[in-house]
């Protein structure tokens, strides 16, 4: 199912189009469920739980990506894709950016400032894609 603004990404080469398939979407589902469980283990520490969750997020979003048909190799089109993949608000979406940012900072420039606050919102919006995917079927 091609969506426009999708489309448009794959003329600037930020997206290709290759087809679904049933395997990966399960696997990148299944991967972030495990994940998603993992992250409430209490004795974790906040920045563990931070990036079992960031990578859920990220495995949900191109799940959903895949899910129509395309792939992109860079984590924030994967992220911006949501709006039009899922329809995800502005805010939602925000929270997303600050997490990729962070994420970024933490692996690039060894920089990880967290909060709880974020932790938890990250993992709502993650939980949230989540309940969108468990509605995709693949063929």
């Amino acid at each position: 199912m091609p969506l426009k603004p999708l489309d448009n990404l794959v003329k600037t080469g930020q997206l290709k189009e290759e087809s679904p398939t049933k395997d990966e979407f399960e696997g990148l589902v299944r991967s972030a469920r495990i994940k998603l469980k993992d992250s409430t283990i209490p004795s974790l520490s906040l920045e563990s739980r931070f990036e079992l969750i960031y990578s859920a997020a990220h495995s949900l979003s191109l799940a959903t990506l895949r899910s129509q048909g395309y792939r992109s190799e860079n984590r924030i089109t994967v992220f911006q894709s949501l709006v039009h993949t899922t329809g995800l608000s502005s805010a939602k979406m925000r929270v997303l950016s600050n997490a990729h940012n962070k994420r970024n900072l933490s692996a690039y420039e060894g920089e990880l400032d967290l909060s709880e606050s974020l932790v938890t919102s990250l993992s709502d919006v993650t939980n949230e894609i989540l309940k969108f995917c468990e509605k995709i079927k693949i063929p």
